[in-house]
């Protein structure tokens, strides 16, 4: 019994160990961007401010627009959500619960798909869109989240799960697809909608590439491509660069704490289906 407290105190004390060597880099990130500008420049840099300020903040929403680039980040991973829930969702019970021709197939076809990098169909996606007119536009930004392969397969494991049972006797008692599909799918797939939708927003809130590619106008920036650019006319001012990534940083963490049992609940399930 004791060799088992011991054992209970050293696997906690290294998961608080290794807990607080991921947290303190955002910790100090936090403590920085209070701190006046030059003061964490010095060697060894302090842990605290001497003089708590919100001049950075100031200076990024007032001087810098962050406030705009923090508007096109909500609206483009809001929008990306929408639409990856809207196309995803419906194809995943599709290829889960339908019976077509050459379901399987295709559904291998895509799961294949995912070994190769997306970075590879950035140039081809890039020439077709400036081929579209929509290079620098938000409806060229959001195309690569429109339908995830991962998110399919994500939302037809978990699909699997549904009685056929249940959808046979929805069939008899008169229900069409789309009633079945609204009344009876689509609560049963909560958890993994919830999961797929906070997957999708912070993916989209995140990304920086392909924004950096896309959207060529200053004023259309999301969050981080601005501090990108920032960072490259502000170098010497770690004070205000470390502002800037709190604020890029803090909703989607925010909003991941809020939701993260939704979250885990829906990769676990999800993980296990089929």
């Amino acid at each position: 019994m004791r060799g088992r407290t011991v054992k209970a105190i050293a696997l906690n004390l290294a998961v608080a160990f290794i807990a607080l060597l991921v947290l303190f880099p955002l910790a100090w990130m936090v403590s920085v961007s209070f701190m006046s500008t030059g003061e964490a420049a010095v060697f060894p840099p302090p842990l605290l401010p001497k003089t708590w300020t919100l001049d950075h903040y100031r200076d990024l929403f007032l001087t810098q627009g962050m406030g705009r680039y923090l508007w096109n980040s909500f609206a483009l991973a809001s929008m990306a959500t929408g639409l990856a829930l809207a196309f995803t969702v419906p194809a995943g019970y599709a290829f889960a619960k339908l019976t077509f021709k050459g379901r399987d197939r295709v559904f291998q076809l895509l799961v294949a798909a995912l070994v190769v990098p997306a970075q590879i169909g950035t140039l081809p996606l890039f020439l077709m869109l400036k081929q579209m007119g929509l290079v620098n536009t938000y409806a060229g930004a959001l195309v690569p989240w429109l339908a995830s392969i991962f998110g399919l397969f994500l939302v037809r494991q978990y699909a699997l799960s549904i009685p056929d049972e249940m959808l046979e006797a929805a069939r008899i008692d008169g229900a069409s697809e789309g009633q079945i599909f609204r009344r009876v799918v689509l609560p049963t797939l909560q958890p993994i909608i919830v999961t797929l939708a906070l997957f999708v927003f912070l993916g989209s809130w995140n990304d920086f590439l392909w924004p950096l590619i896309i959207l060529t106008d200053q004023s259309n920036y999301t969050l981080p491509v601005a501090l990108a650019a920032l960072s490259r006319e502000h170098v010497q001012d770690i004070e205000m660069m470390m502002a800037g990534a709190v604020i890029t940083v803090a909703p989607v963490l925010i909003l991941f704490l809020a939701l993260q049992r939704y979250y885990i609940r829906g990769m676990l399930a999800g993980s296990v289906k089929g």
